[in-house]
């Protein structure tokens, strides 16, 4: 596999406050618990952060790569040749596309903490996905990647 000309790859974390959030779950565990004495209190606290945390890490581990001559995001990978025009969403055209905008058919990978994105068109006749939604923090960049690895 050769890499393209532009590679790129994001992941696209959890929000800081996500963080905090999985310890305040921990906080409550932890005050659940503390009828039962202060080892269960402790086992609450931990347990529950350490499961809010995990919770909070695998929604926030998905990556969007630009490899070789493919898009991979999520599970998904798409070769590039597959793809048509990429058009970068702001704030406001993002969330249009999010809400009334969006076909049932297409390809989300929604972040709605992310508040950019960039709309790809799927150009392939066998396939029913009419486009792809991609939230990112950097869509300019993603899209000179897709047509730096269409381009290569």
């Amino acid at each position: 596999m050769q890499l393209s000309a532009a590679p790129y790859e994001e992941r696209l974390t959890a929000p800081r406050t996500w963080w905090l959030i999985s310890f305040l779950v921990g906080v409550s565990m932890a005050l659940v618990l503390l009828p039962f004495g202060t080892l269960p209190m402790l086992g609450g606290l931990a347990g529950g952060t350490a499961v809010a945390a995990v919770a909070a890490s695998s929604y926030g581990s998905v990556r969007i790569r630009v490899v070789g001559d493919s898009l991979i995001a999520g599970e998904a990978k798409i070769p590039v040749a597959a793809l048509g025009e990429a058009e970068v969403l702001d704030a406001e055209e993002a969330r249009a596309w999010r809400t009334h905008k969006a076909d049932p058919r297409a390809f989300l990978l929604l972040r709605a903490y992310i508040p950019t994105a960039l709309r790809v068109e799927v150009t392939d006749p066998a396939d029913p996905t009419p486009y792809l939604y991609l939230s990112t923090r950097e869509p300019e960049r993603l899209a000179e990647a897709l047509r730096a690895a269409k381009s290569a």
